[in-house]
């Protein structure tokens, strides 16, 4: 079931939906699998047989879960969002294959275009495309680049690129379309950690930039 807010990228709107996904999984209802926040919506993943079986006597469980959520929905609208941010550091070498493009689109040097990525905080939107890949925004206006043209069939896991004015970090390799500006020698995705993300919706990160040196002292990648 998907509870949608509209189709924009606003901070407002987000603080909605985390909210909400917050509050089930504080007060989950019987048969709730999961809410996954986006955006603008949250999902909410049930499964129809707990429902049944927790509610004697309801016909439709979808009908059940509708009214839980519109409810619930209603009563979060109702009030501030409140919820607890984290902020979270991340180290970056910025020596990305697309530095000098993003540079030159917007007619900045590349350490122009370093200081703008680093200076300002980013809140995490969401968690999609791969798990644990950050969606952060806003950028500063001045190195907003949009995707590449012919995605790379690889990106190294790590890799920090622009996409618009988004900014995100690659947790595995895999196939991408976003400007690489840098690398983080921090594992983002770790299945043998406790949680496995690094970073969760609504949490804040900031930037700070390494050398090459630090870096590969940093490296979780090749020192796990």
């Amino acid at each position: 079931m998907l509870v949608s807010y509209g189709n924009t990228i606003q901070e407002a709107i987000n603080d909605r939906v985390i909210s909400l996904h917050q509050s089930f999984r504080t007060e989950p209802f019987i048969g709730l699998v999961e809410t996954v926040p986006s955006y603008s919506s949250l999902t909410v993943f049930y499964d129809p047989l707990l429902v049944r079986n927790g509610h004697p006597g309801v016909r439709s469980a979808a009908d059940l879960v509708k009214a839980i959520v519109r409810q619930r929905a209603d009563t979060m609208n109702e009030t501030p969002a409140l919820f607890k941010k984290k902020t979270v550091i991340i180290p970056v070498y910025y020596h990305g294959e697309d530095l000098d493009f993003v540079a030159s689109q917007n007619n900045l040097s590349k350490e122009e275009v370093i200081t703008l990525h680093h200076s300002r905080t980013y809140r995490v939107f969401m968690i999609g495309f791969l798990p644990g890949f950050p969606y952060m925004g806003p950028v500063d206006e001045g190195i907003a680049t949009a995707r590449r043209s012919s995605p790379r069939t690889k990106v190294k896991a790590g890799s920090i690129g622009i996409a618009g004015f988004q900014t995100g970090i690659y947790p595995l390799d895999s196939p991408g379309g976003w400007q690489l500006i840098g690398e983080t020698p921090l594992k983002i995705f770790d299945k043998m950690k406790e949680p496995v993300c690094l970073l969760a919706a609504s949490d804040e990160v900031r930037f700070v930039p390494i050398t090459r040196e630090e870096f590969e002292r940093q490296d979780e990648y090749h020192h796990s």
